[in-house]
């Protein structure tokens, strides 16, 4: 699934309300029937929902299921992806979309650019993308767990990671500026910088590498583990360093030493306290993803053991900071939100870029099943409350009331 925002300036405001309509009977029903859809649109005239679901169904917004046991559709990612658009655009948080440049088993990186001119960053979570296959052949998984849609799980999903970068940003850690988040999308500033797994070499290893190690350490000081701390979730920002106006590097190795190496840290779905039941491993796989690494492609090895998570504990319990797993739960994101999210990650064997990754060709081809095979089965019916999805709208709205930056109110 690919983010193609063309079609979105051609889409009417009845549109778009239609396409919400789905969106609210799929809390409901896997399938949403035509006369629930016509109602919770709130169109007046059959001929005008007919013809807007006409325009969203050759837009793969929402998809027709065959063999259903009544007429009605489904909303796709697409459907999504356009209703998160919408509203960053009514918020004028987005005004214009520009080039994919990231894609994961679990998200989309797309460059976004605001009504100024500055260029920001939209991050999309697709859960469903790798748990489509799972969820498909164990369908009591949806049938027993309110809580077991791609929708909601990809909304929590951006939830959780909006609250946990606006309080380490907050809190003086190098991260991106959050600016706004909505269902399963979440706008923050672009980073000037490239993954640490695309620099080749660096001037001072060891510096680097006690930079990253004092990071994991200060994370646990204020009562986090960030979970999926590796080369594929650190940037590396060049800071240059004031020096005399006539003084010209000799070679290249004078010019990387006008340079101070930043890391920026990324991506925190996977993100536990430090009182979490298995808070021990995710710290010592933090730790040893960055040894690893460093050994594989600097060829660097620290004299030091390494920081283990009874240093961690220590630091915590003598020195601490602010308990940010405390403020982002009170920010709206519920216990229960990170247990349903974290029990649904292992469930369908979203374990981030330290776990096993999946391979491009198997990722392109649980897309096209995306597409197709729910199309070929008989659909049943998802007989969730709603109660859940009103809870998340709710704490939505909190996380939305609080002042992130001046520039989420553009």
């Amino acid at each position: 699934m690919k983010l193609d925002a063309k079609a979105i300036r051609y889409l009417t405001s009845e549109d778009f309300r239609v396409l919400q309509g789905v969106e609210a009977g799929s809390r409901n029903h896997e399938v949403v029937p035509t006369p629930l859809i016509a109602q919770l649109s709130g169109l007046r005239g059959g001929s005008g929902v007919h013809r807007a679901i006409s325009n969203l169904a050759k837009t793969n917004l929402i998809a027709k299921v065959k063999n259903a046991k009544y007429d009605g559709y489904r909303l796709t990612y697409g459907g999504l992806d356009y209703l998160a658009l919408n509203a960053h655009q009514k918020q004028k948080v987005v005004y214009s979309v520009g080039n994919q440049i990231g894609v994961g088993k679990e998200s989309d990186i797309v460059v976004v650019a605001h009504g100024s001119g500055s260029q920001r960053i939209l991050k999309i979570h697709r859960l469903g993308r790798i748990s489509f296959r799972t969820v498909k052949t164990n369908r009591d998984y949806l049938r027993h767990r309110n809580t077991g849609s791609w929708m909601y799980m990809s909304r929590l999903a951006a939830m959780k990671e909006f609250a946990f970068m606006k309080a380490l940003r907050e809190n003086g850690f190098s991260v991106p500026e959050p600016i706004a988040q909505n269902r399963h999308t979440i706008v923050m500033s672009l980073i000037d910088a490239f993954p640490l797994r695309q620099i080749a070499k660096v001037p001072n290893p060891a510096g680097l590498y006690s930079e990253l190690m004092d990071m994991i350490i200060e994370l646990a000081r204020f009562g986090l583990i960030h979970g999926d701390f590796n080369e594929f979730n650190i940037l590396i920002k060049e800071i240059p360093i004031p020096s005399e106006k006539d003084k010209e590097a000799e070679n290249a190795e004078a010019e990387e030493e006008n340079y101070r190496l930043e890391p920026v840290l990324i991506d925190f779905p996977q993100m536990v306290s430090i009182d979490h039941v298995n808070a021990e491993m995710y710290f010592d796989r933090d730790v040893n993803c960055i040894k690893r690494y460093f050994q594989r492609k600097f060829h660097f090895v620290s004299d030091a053991p390494g920081p283990s998570f009874a240093d961690a504990k220590k630091v915590f319990l003598k020195n601490p900071g602010k308990r940010l797993d405390v403020e982002v739960e009170a920010s709206g994101f519920s216990r229960k939100m990170a247990r349903d999210l974290e029990n649904y990650m292992k469930e369908v064997g979203a374990d981030g870029d330290a776990g096993e990754r999946d391979n491009e060709d198997e990722e392109e081809d649980e897309d096209e099943e995306e597409g197709s095979g729910s199309d070929s089965e008989e659909v049943q019916e998802d007989e969730q409350p709603a109660r859940a999805d009103a809870d998340v709208d709710e704490s939505s709205k909190r996380l939305e009331g609080l002042q992130v930056s001046w520039s989420s109110a553009q």
